[in-house]
């Protein structure tokens, strides 16, 4: 029987798009379903501001009545404006083992971009690089944490089978608490003995305007990676009422020098372990769960999501272990704090001092994603003979 592609408006979802994952990942224990709610809101223009500059298709694939692949389109605006490359983009790409749903998939996906005048298709980003980004090809035998994707062995491998070829790696990192190497615990003191830096926690009474000097940080630091794109005002402060929720200010803090933050260190809570056992659910006892674990228990872990120094301090030599620093404190935070272990995530393949830094602290690197890309100008095989959708109800 012949695979059948859908197409979907966000906002006007099927409900098989969303229960497809609990067929996809039947049995696997590492795997964490995400909330529904929080899914659908991603994928509704007027809740996520993404889709104020960005535009989207969602595809299903069918075999008779059987829902057997999901994915999505996406043209985002501000990353064009931002690199001008031709790029549009795919994500939330879930299918059963089989290459022909994977590729029927992919080329509606292509085929909807290139009709937008996209000249290559990169991803999985779902739906942005500010939010979840990668297919896992390492590291499936432990959950996700918070904001990280999960897939099986088998995914990666198809969609490099029909023709996507990498684009770029992305590493996750796994520190346990413990004792701190001797030169990282020196930096940590050098850097305190300083009477002109200062570290102090966010505070969350006052979180929009923390938020707005983490996202001036964040975008100076950011601004020279690899497919970097600023987020909107709207996406701020629609990321300000989500860290309402979970941000810890303890594990929160910037780097002041003489008053003035000049780099900061963000981790979260990982939410994940609060909602594994909920099916995606949060009601109609789901969300009482999930309140009562967050204030009566403490997760075993933490994501570190964002670690960053001006531009203006690097090179500096005075501040030349501030970065360290940071990576002691937030260690030290957490271990008074009772967390057993984090994950910083994530980093590029190729951002060696990053990488080097979390490799001087004990960081493991235990899991890897990856972006994949092809050419839509008929350069690849992959988009010959592109595939097409029919509307839902066609």
């Amino acid at each position: 029987m012949s695979v059948a592609i859908r197409e979907h408006r966000p906002g006007a979802i099927p409900r098989a798009f969303f229960e497809l994952p609990f067929e996809v990942y039947r049995g696997d224990r590492a795997w964490v379903p995400p909330l529904f709610k929080e899914v659908r809101d991603r994928l509704t223009p007027g809740v996520n501001p993404w889709f104020e500059h960005g535009e989207a298709v969602v595809l299903t694939a069918w075999e008779g009545t059987r829902c057997v692949g999901r994915c999505t389109a996406q043209v985002d605006r501000e990353h064009l404006r931002t690199h001008d490359d031709g790029a549009g983009f795919f994500g939330f790409l879930d299918t059963v083992d089989r290459a022909d749903v994977v590729d029927a998939l992919l080329r509606a996906a292509a085929a909807w971009l290139a009709r937008r005048g996209m000249r290559r298709m990169r991803g999985p980003f779902s739906l942005c690089i500010n939010e979840e980004c990668g297919m896992l090809v390492e590291g499936f035998d432990t959950p996700p944490v918070l904001m990280m994707p999960h897939h099986r062995p088998y995914q990666g491998a198809l969609v490099e089978r029909v023709g996507l070829t990498r684009c770029k790696d992305l590493f996750a990192w796994k520190y346990v608490v413990g004792d701190i190497p001797p030169r990282a615990q020196r930096a940590w003191e050098q850097v305190r003995a300083m009477p002109e830096v200062r570290l102090r926690s966010v505070r969350k009474a006052r979180l929009r305007e923390e938020l707005r000097t983490v996202m001036d940080i964040f975008v100076d630091a950011w601004a020279d990676n690899w497919g970097f794109v600023p987020p909107t005002e709207a996406e701020v402060q629609k990321m300000g009422a989500q860290l309402g929720l979970l941000i810890d200010e303890d594990l929160a803090f910037f780097a002041e020098v003489h008053g003035r933050p000049v780099a900061m260190c963000i981790a979260l809570p990982n939410l994940n372990e609060a909602i594994a056992d909920l099916a995606g659910r949060l009601f109609p006892f789901g969300l009482f769960k999930l309140l009562w674990r967050l204030k009566v228990r403490t997760p075993r872990s933490a994501r570190l999501m964002l670690l960053g120094i001006r531009k203006e301090l690097r090179g500096v030599k005075r501040y030349g272990g501030l970065s360290t620093a940071l990576y002691v404190e937030i260690a030290r935070r957490g271990a008074a704090k009772g967390y057993e272990w984090g994950e910083l995530s994530w980093t590029l393949e190729d951002n060696h001092p990053v990488n080097l830094g979390i490799r001087a602290m004990g960081g493991r690197l235990y899991k890897r994603y990856r972006i994949y890309e092809t050419p839509l100008d008929g350069s690849s095989p992959f988009v010959l003979g592109g595939a097409s959708a029919a509307p839902e109800g066609a």
